[in-house]
């Protein structure tokens, strides 16, 4: 029993640490990999939100399933994709790759399909899964199959393609697809082969994605229907501009060269220095390294030092290594010819399919150096404030206020904590200024953030802070004094950042105190006060934009109050509810067909 209760309380232990450092994770889309103990990979997964899906797992009321494996998880780490698109077909290769235990069950192992233009004197366009190196060309992969169907039947369409399967066969006079316009009829000689080939760079074109053109006659088209009340061919040409905003969303982690191809970028600031590696084999985008250091070189000389090192030891040099500064290419080329035997050629692509690759891969590695600086501890800086402002103790936790309202609507007040110089996010708080009645008055609002947030304080017998921060002058840190005295909290020190000239204010003192623009303890100040005011201004625009998008759903006959919390629950925001469809909205939030289709097209303007 006792064993049994200190397994449970290292579980625990171990499910709280993971699950703060998930914290860190960004809010982009991508893959992430769970490792055990070990460090084999035991399952991996997609994201549209790789923090809010990651931290998902952590939740209470999780399946038995999902309980299992986090017991199991040992370490969690993530690669960062352009968009979700990007990260499905990632996490499809790299399964595929890994074979994690606990994706066995749930994926099919099938690829997804791809479009495929023949290499021949008159090329026809499909579907297809299979890959065939006959000089073909390939555009892909798709993951909505649907979609791509609905977007192939719009190229056909459009552009009268063949669609004889095999070789063309000469024939006397064409099918009946060239009488209703869909087939341009090379077999009967209706085209020379230069006019089909100026069909053949339209659908490449399209499918590279230069579709502007097309998207405007399509929107225009669905207006068109709307306003002549002819909903469902409204409905389809909706379904068509979906289908071409998929499939043309921009891919960067599979296409059909079977080159070894490596990506190399490097990211640094200050010494603290990550470089991030992307593999690509066989067309495929089938894992990220990271490797960290610290150097007082600059992003040229790490790069350069890291693939003579990296190489040397590699069973695996790739044919191509693109990299993200200007190293020099013909000595690494040199270096990799005479001492490794291999023929590896360096290049730093300045535009196409190549660079963005490297720009993804780059976007990994700076922030990875983001995640290591904030994990630095700013002990110098607090060193240099206790010193300056004469406090009795080091300010290892720093409270910072602000407070946002525009015109006299949506008060709100941020509090932002720091511990050890840098942000402690999972103890900021946000308030609603509630004393106000639309006046403006910043030392009121002040002294309700203060007096709410201390006396639950004092009351719980919380942690206190060593040093309270105000963004403002010396009417606000006279406000926020009032509060902490009468509080009884009279040993905590409260000063004022004035932005105007970063003029540090004081209770207790006439004259504001001016640190030289190099002080470190200055800098940790100016952090403090700048993420205050930039979690207050966002929490007054968010108000705002509910508020603004209340007044427009509620102006809809039949939609009240109720349902427009219901809308905005549901969707998330008028852009996700106008990006529907009025069966979908009408489905999720029980409100009837003709009110939504009112709405849509209020929204639609």
């Amino acid at each position: 029993m006792l064993l049994q209760r200190f397994w449970l309380y290292l579980v625990f232990i171990m499910n709280t640490e993971l699950k703060a450092a998930v914290f860190a994770f960004p809010h982009n889309p991508g893959v992430y990999l769970m490792r055990d103990s070990e460090g084999e990979i035991i399952y991996i997964g997609k994201a549209k939100d790789l923090r809010k899906r990651v931290l998902s797992y952590f939740t209470s009321g999780r399946d038995l399933k999902t309980q299992i494996l986090v017991k199991k998880i040992g370490h969690i780490e993530y690669i960062v994709t352009g968009n979700d698109y990007e990260a499905l077909i990632l996490e499809n290769n790299l399964i595929k790759k890994w074979n994690p235990r606990y994706n066995i069950n749930l994926k099919d192992g099938k690829s997804y399909p791809v479009i495929r233009i023949t290499h021949e004197d008159f090329p026809r366009i499909f579907k297809t899964r299979r890959i065939i190196q006959d000089g073909s060309q390939y555009f892909g992969p798709f993951a909505d199959v649907s979609k791509l169907d609905l977007y192939l039947e719009l190229i056909e369409k459009l552009i009268p393609l063949r669609k004889c399967r095999g070789p063309l066969r000469k024939r006397y006079s064409p099918c009946l697809y060239y009488h209703i316009g869909r087939c341009s009829a090379p077999c009967a000689g209706k085209i020379t082969r230069e006019e089909y080939q100026v069909l053949v760079e339209k659908v490449k074109k399209m499918l590279s994605g230069d579709t502007r053109e097309l998207e405007k006659q399509l929107n225009e088209e669905m207006r068109q229907a709307a306003r002549e009340l002819q909903f469902e061919h409204a409905a389809e040409v909706r379904d068509t501009l979906a289908a071409l905003e998929s499939v043309q969303v921009s891919q960067q982690v599979e296409d059909f060269n079977l080159e070894k191809r490596d990506y190399a970028a490097c990211a640094m600031r200050e010494h603290i220095c990550t470089i991030s590696v992307f593999q690509m084999r066989e067309g495929k985008l089938i894992g990220r390294d990271l490797f960290r250091a610290e150097t007082f070189g600059d992003e040229t000389d790490a790069l350069a030092d890291f693939a003579l090192q990296y190489y040397r030891e590699s069973e695996d040099v790739p044919d191509f290594l693109y990299v993200s500064h200007d190293v020099d290419t013909a000595l690494l080329q040199g270096y990799f010819n005479r001492e490794l035997s291999a023929s590896m050629q360096a290049v730093k692509p300045m535009e196409g399919k190549h660079y963005r690759i490297l720009k993804m891969a780059l976007e990994n590695a700076m922030m990875d150096v983001d995640k290591r600086l904030k994990k630095r501890e700013n002990l110098g800086g607090l060193e240099d404030l206790k010193g300056e402002l004469g406090l009795t103790r080091l300010p290892r936790r720093i409270e910072g206020f602000d407070i946002a309202q525009l015109s006299g609507k949506y008060p709100v007040a941020s509090l932002v904590s720091f511990y050890n110089g840098v942000p402690d996010k999972k103890n900021y708080r946000r308030f609603h200024i509630k004393t106000l009645e639309g006046r403006i008055d910043d030392y009121e609002a002040i002294r309700e953030a203060v007096a709410r947030r201390y006396t639950r304080i004092v009351n719980e017998k919380s942690e206190e802070p060593d040093l309270i921060l105000i963004d403002g002058g010396k009417g606000q840190v006279h406000a926020a004094r009032e509060i902490l005295d009468s509080l009884g909290l009279e040993k905590i020190p409260v000063i004022g950042l004035a932005k105007e000239f970063e003029e540090i204010h004081f209770s207790d003192r006439d004259k504001p105190l001016r640190l030289s623009d190099r002080s470190e303890g200055l800098k940790v100040l100016q952090a403090v006060r700048d993420e205050t005011h930039r979690f207050a201004t966002g929490f007054n625009k968010q108000l705002r934009a509910e508020d603004t998008g209340f007044s427009l759903l509620e102006s809809v006959p039949g939609i009240g109050p109720a349902r427009s919390r219901k809308l905005m629950e549901s969707f998330g925001s008028l852009e996700a509810i106008a990006a529907s469809s009025a069966e979908e909205i009408s489905r999720r939030c029980s409100i009837p067909i003709d009110s939504v289709r009112m709405l849509l097209r209020q929204l639609r303007l």
